[in-house]
Order: structure tokens, then C-alpha cells, then sequence
């Protein structure tokens, strides 16, 4: 990977890199290809595929319904409330 190649790539993706970032950038991704090439150079003819490296198992519970916190109880609690609900600042400036 030169440094030439670097910037014919942020070229493409129309990226304006500094002098710096082409140094930094050339550097790390050599160091990306050489990891790709050790990886590529395994010998994993014997390796099943799979998708994960880890046995997974679904650990999700049935849906059920279970006791709650009191609403009166939980708004009370509350910095500001507004007919029964959480009354929040708004969120992009503006007041509904």
C-alpha cells in the first residue's frame, strides 16, 4: 500500500485528506491488508463454517404481564408533568 494508492482511493470517495492523514491513513491500512493476508494464508480446510464463534441460545422470556409501578406514584416523581404525562423539553427547539 504506497501512499499514492491511498490517495487514489480518498480520491475516488471524494475525501480531502491532508499530508498528515495520507501518512497515517497509508500506514494503517498496510497494516489491515498484511492482518487480511495472515488471515487468508490459514489453513481452515478443516474449519466448519459458521457464523459466530460462540454457541448462541436465545435468552429472551416469554411475555408476560407482571405487576407495575403505580402511575400517580411514577408522575409524582417527575421534574414536569402535563396531563398525566412526562413533560419534556423539546427536542429539536420548538414548542409543539
Amino acid at each position: 500500500m504506497t501512499r499514492d494508492d491511498v490517495a487514489h482511493v480518498a480520491d475516488l470517495a471524494r475525501l480531502a485528506l491532508s499530508d498528515d492523514e495520507l501518512d497515517t491513513f497509508t500506514g494503517q491500512l498496510a497494516a489491515v491488508l498484511d492482518h487480511a493476508a495472515d488471515v487468508e494464508a490459514l489453513d481452515v480446510a478443516d474449519v466448519a463454517p459458521t457464523s459466530h464463534p460462540y454457541p448462541l441460545e436465545n435468552v429472551l422470556r416469554e411475555d408476560e404481564v407482571r405487576p407495575t409501578l403505580d402511575r400517580a406514584e411514577v408522575l409524582a416523581q417527575a421534574p414536569s408533568v402535563e396531563d398525566d404525562r412526562f413533560r419534556v423539553p423539546p427536542a429539536l427547539g420548538q414548542e409543539p
